[in-house]
């Protein structure tokens, strides 16, 4: 980086270390956007705006945990004046804060100020890349797995991925739109070019990895939809077979019910009440008449 136009970096800091590497006096409003804790997973909402004198943003970073099949997200504050980049990491309860370090080694000692700035966003958009691949990974997992796993975890997964992409898109789309606001030249300072032309170029290779992020985010959701119609018309499927099953049993009773009621009559002059091997005769009945509804469930591989 260029002598003079340090990068901070900190984590978690109390107001007192907050304001001691700040370049410049802050708004109270910007003041308490970096000390305010993370304490809902997509809330803030991302954004870098200019305040006059100083640059401040929010981003955050969706992070995708396979082996627990789970989302949690790291939020990264900043302050960009001329003179300095100053970064507030705020870590997530039980997890590991956001670590600028992959951008901060990248930045060069002739690089102007607002490149300290595309670094960090270039990674955030890096990650949001990376981040769509674990998600189709894990809906190619449910995907292979609706015919083995039990219903109760397939819906579960199902829902949890839906919520999940929900909330993605809440953070994804913002942050989007934040950096297409420097590269549409919105976010300058008072009297000062932060953002040259050669940087907000670069900003458009950022914004255009937050496009591809949000196409790919889009497909995840169309992905999770089909598996979710499939699982539905396996239900549905899985619904018929038992009905059908059912039938079949009801219909192998149906006729000895109507034999064994035929003969229970109460009546005197039933010509098979007289035989001597009456008894055997409806038997035989029931069975003959059993017999041939299997051959004819059989015949139309219904069993």
């Amino acid at each position: 980086m260029a002598e003079g136009v340090p990068w901070i970096d900190l984590i978690d800091p109390s107001q007192a270390e907050l304001t001691s590497h700040l370049p410049t006096e802050l708004h109270p409003a910007a003041l308490d956007l970096l000390l305010a804790p993370l304490v809902h997973d997509d809330e803030p909402r991302p954004r870098i705006e200019s305040h006059g004198t100083y640059v401040v943003g929010v981003l955050l970073v969706a992070v995708a945990v396979p082996d627990e099949d789970r989302v949690y997200y790291e939020e990264i504050d900043f302050i960009l004046t001329t003179d300095a980049f100053v970064t507030v990491s705020k870590t997530p309860a039980g997890e590991k804060p956001f670590d600028p370090r992959p951008a901060k080694e990248a930045c060069r000692p002739t690089e102007p100020t607002g490149m300290y700035l595309f670094r960090l966003v270039d990674d955030v958009a890096e990650r949001y890349l990376d981040l769509i691949d674990d998600l189709n990974d894990e809906i190619d997992e449910l995907e292979d797995n609706v015919e083995a796993w039990r219903a109760e975890k397939v819906r579960a997964r199902i829902s949890s991925l839906r919520h999940d992409l929900l909330r993605i898109r809440r953070t994804l789309a913002p942050t989007r739109d934040a950096v297409h606001a420097i590269v549409d030249d919105r976010v300058e300072l008072d009297g000062t070019d932060l953002f040259p032309r050669e940087v907000e170029l670069h900003f458009a290779d950022a914004y255009d990895k937050l496009l591809r992020a949000t196409d790919g985010l889009e497909t995840s959701r169309d992905l999770v939809a089909g598996v979710r119609d499939y699982f539905q018309a396996k239900i549905a499927n899985d619904q018929n077979e038992v009905m059908k099953r059912l039938t079949m049993v009801a219909s192998l009773l149906l006729l000895p019910t109507f034999i064994v009621g035929l003969y229970g009559k109460n009546f005197h002059h039933i010509p098979e009440l007289g035989w001597s091997f009456g008894y055997w005769w409806s038997w035989g009945l029931i069975l003959v008449t059993t017999i041939a509804q299997l051959a004819y469930f059989r015949w139309k591989r219904w069993l």
